[in-house]
């Protein structure tokens, strides 16, 4: 099952970029065995501003993808809850695992609405940059989880 964070924005080069790509890369190494990755980040321009344009942006790489949107209102996990959500998807067939985070002001209700799930990292907000690498840290977590590895410690 491929998995990709698509988030609306470019970041700048920063330290909260380089723990992105330092944990998608962990993850997309460790997942290899277990049919999970390759994990990719993909960052979306929207071409005018607001919810509705950066939905709009978000569309097209959503498609044949289980969605699940980072939402203030959504569902927080337990790191093992989370690794199991992704091993039950993998074995149900999903191709294709896609986590959206929006913009500054959140996602367009009606594309949270779309998802087929919700997931919240806590009642805290959060900047930008730090939920894409909170997300990111919780993807290889989950993989390394089913992997058996000593990462995750209960």
């Amino acid at each position: 099952m491929r998995i990709a964070i698509v988030a609306i924005g470019r970041l700048p080069r920063s330290p909260e970029v380089e723990l992105v790509k330092l944990y998608a890369e962990r993850a997309t190494n460790a997942g290899r065995s277990l049919s999970l990755g390759p994990v990719e980040v993909v960052e979306v321009e929207a071409r005018k501003p607001g919810k509705a344009a950066e939905a709009e942006a978000l569309r097209p790489h959503l498609a044949d993808a289980h969605v699940i949107a980072c939402d203030e209102r959504g569902t927080a996990r337990p790191s093992r809850a989370f690794a199991e959500e992704m091993a039950v998807l993998r074995d149900r067939g999903v191709r294709r695992l896609v986590f959206l985070i929006g913009g500054a002001d959140g996602l367009d209700p009606a594309l949270v609405a779309e998802a087929s799930g919700k997931l919240a990292f806590g009642p805290q907000t959060w900047p930008h940059a730090l939920a894409r690498a909170m997300l990111a840290e919780q993807v290889y977590r989950a993989v390394s989880i089913l992997a058996g590895s000593p990462y995750h410690r209960d």
